[in-house]
């Protein structure tokens, strides 16, 4: 049950009722101010002049002519038009014991979709970075939305598998193989891998030479130097899954498609935009310019799809990129998320797809941009001494300092499940401090505010949900054994009551815009609604009767629920203690 699709779809039909046109505006929202109801109607200002009546006049037409009975306790006409829903506290109550009762929680699936999300595509030449953070937890909150809400989502890591680097990187790999080092031995650390084959490429004499004359052979499927690239490829795969796993993100091996994969489609794709007069010769090099995006003095934007040497680039990649996933996957829907930077070469891309018909008019293409993870000084984030900092160490960091603060709490909890514990809120905090942020805007990276156990935090959110595990513990109620009518009385659990109904509102936003914040934001608006209800309805107290006992234990049960739901959503573990 979606309440504000529910309430719309009945307003829409109140307005045609009373004569309105069949387009006209029906803004539904949620009430912001205490008193005014839990949702407003606000379409009769917006016909005033059609029907040429007073809003308030058109408001009360719209109140006489809407079905909602059961649903609403009142429904009241306020300022100059505004209608104000206050929902029903027995029709809520209902739906309450419906929801707890039902596996999905009552969120029917969407109008199934086949999207295909492209995230985290991380360069196998170095090891995974704070960089490659947000798009890969972003992307796969996304993905487990999507999916919760029936989509076909096909995953895809867009690796950077191919280039002149590989080159340098495979004659350096080679040399070790000969010295009798194992390649899982030589690529242990790929930062010092990469950098020492840097170093022989600048200062060896030869080196540069075997490099550039192994990048030939490699893009001319030389079997030695394929056979080498792709030792190297697995064992830099191996480093990203153990990132993964750590991450608790849902990327498999299999959903791997790196540029190599294009490589066999980059000369069609080039020959079907000459021969579309597309892109055209210039100085050498096939090039789009775009009128779409034109500078103030009319001169289009340049896109060079193919280098005057012959060589690819990125935009090539990406446009047979496009070719495959809209021709052989069949994407309805296309997201990728990468960082802002990368903005304008994704816009012209489109422009260049679309015009080819690479794109349908009914298939979207969006890219979803997020900014940047920055530390304490406002900086891009790095260790001290200005590298970069490996994601893998920070995962391991955040680890630890969880289990610090776990071991100063008071528990009865043995050294194993602490350090369980421990894992599941260090890695969920690092997370949630990144999602629980507009993925647009830049973010500042701090261990003391993500490892809260107060506030908008995942230790917070974690935390909330053990609560809720203690209380039918401390009740000697198994969860799943609990049957009860619901009868909502005070304002607090109406209150929460409500937030509770509104879940799927989040996760809709999140499948139509890719903003897990909105999700984010929800939970922690839960769990302190929670927290109210429980301090000023008591569940357990003395004196208590058995039905407003177990009445407010399905709320209890289904705001758990909710939070172990949502967490999941995010890639976020929940414990039955902490």
């Amino acid at each position: 049950m979606n309440l504000q699709i529910y309430l719309l779809a009945k307003f829409r039909a109140a307005l045609v009722e009373i004569g309105a046109p069949e387009d006209s505006p029906a803004p539904l929202s949620r009430s912001t101010r205490a008193g005014f109801g839990h949702y407003q109607f606000n379409g009769a200002m917006a016909l005033s002049k059609v029907l040429k009546q007073k809003p308030r006049d058109i408001a009360d037409k719209i109140v006489a002519a809407v079905k909602l009975d059961e649903e609403v306790e009142k429904l009241e006409v306020a300022g100059p038009g505004f209608i104000n829903i206050h929902l029903s506290p027995v029709w809520l109550a209902n739906q309450i014991k419906q929801a707890n009762a039902d596996q999905r929680l009552l969120i029917e699936a969407e109008s199934p979709q086949t999207v295909v999300v492209d995230y985290s595509s991380p360069n196998l030449a170095k090891e995974m970075h704070v960089g490659h953070l947000r798009t890969t937890i972003i992307g796969d909150a996304v993905v487990k939305t999507l999916e919760f809400l029936g989509h076909k989502v096909l995953r895809q890591n867009h690796m950077g598998d191919w280039g002149t680097q590989f080159g340098m990187l495979i004659t350096h790999l080679n040399d070790k193989l000969a010295a009798d080092s194992a390649a899982e031995t030589a690529l242990s650390d790929l930062e010092d891998f990469y950098r020492a084959a840097k170093v022989r490429f600048d200062d060896e004499e030869g080196f540069a030479d075997r490099a550039r004359e192994n990048v030939v052979k490699l893009q001319s499927g030389d079997p030695e130097c394929i056979s080498l690239w792709k030792t190297f490829v697995d064992v830099s795969i191996k480093h990203s899954e153990e990132v993964y796993s750590k991450l608790n993100v849902t990327l498999k091996r299999e959903h791997i498609m790196g540029e190599s994969a294009y490589n066999e489609d980059l000369a069609p794709t080039v020959a079907e935009l000459k021969e579309k007069g597309i892109v055209v010769e210039d100085q050498g090099a096939q090039v789009a310019f775009l009128e779409e995006l034109a500078d103030k003095e009319g001169n289009p934007a340049v896109y060079i799809v193919q280098k005057s040497g012959g060589g690819y680039l990125y935009a090539t990649t990406d446009l047979a990129a496009i070719r495959y996933r809209n021709n052989t996957l069949g994407a309805d829907r296309t997201l990728i998320l990468t960082d802002a930077r990368q903005a304008l070469h994704f816009k012209q891309t489109e422009i260049v797809a679309r015009n080819a018909g690479f794109i349908k008019p009914e298939q979207s293409y969006e890219h979803c941009p997020f900014g940047m993870m920055l530390g304490n000084d406002g900086k891009p984030f790095k260790t001290r001494t200005g590298g970069t900092v490996k994601l893998a160490e920070l995962l391991d960091e955040a680890v630890e300092r969880a289990e610090i603060l776990i071991n100063k709490r008071e528990s009865d909890l043995s050294v194993e499940e602490r350090k369980a514990i421990a894992e599941k809120v260090g890695i969920g905090a690092v997370k949630y401090a990144d999602l629980s942020k507009n993925r647009t805007t830049d973010y500042i990276f701090n261990w003391d505010t993500m490892l809260s156990f107060e506030g908008n935090t995942a230790p917070y959110l974690q935390y909330a949900y053990t609560r809720i595990q203690s209380i039918f513990r401390k009740a000697n109620i198994k969860a799943n054994d609990l049957q009860a009518n619901v009868e909502i009385q005070a304002e607090q659990e109406l209150a929460l009551a409500v937030k509770l109904l509104q879940y799927v509102e989040a996760m809709k936003q999140v499948s139509s815009d890719g903003t897990p914040h909105v999700l984010c934001t929800y939970i922690y608006e839960l769990a302190s609604l929670f927290m109210t209800f429980y301090e000023a309805c008591p569940i357990l107290k003395e004196g208590i009767d058995e039905q407003t006992r177990n009445s407010r234990l399905v709320l209890a049960q289904l705001t758990a629920k909710t939070l172990k739901s949502g967490l999941g959503l995010l890639g976020i573990e929940t414990m039955e203690k902490m």
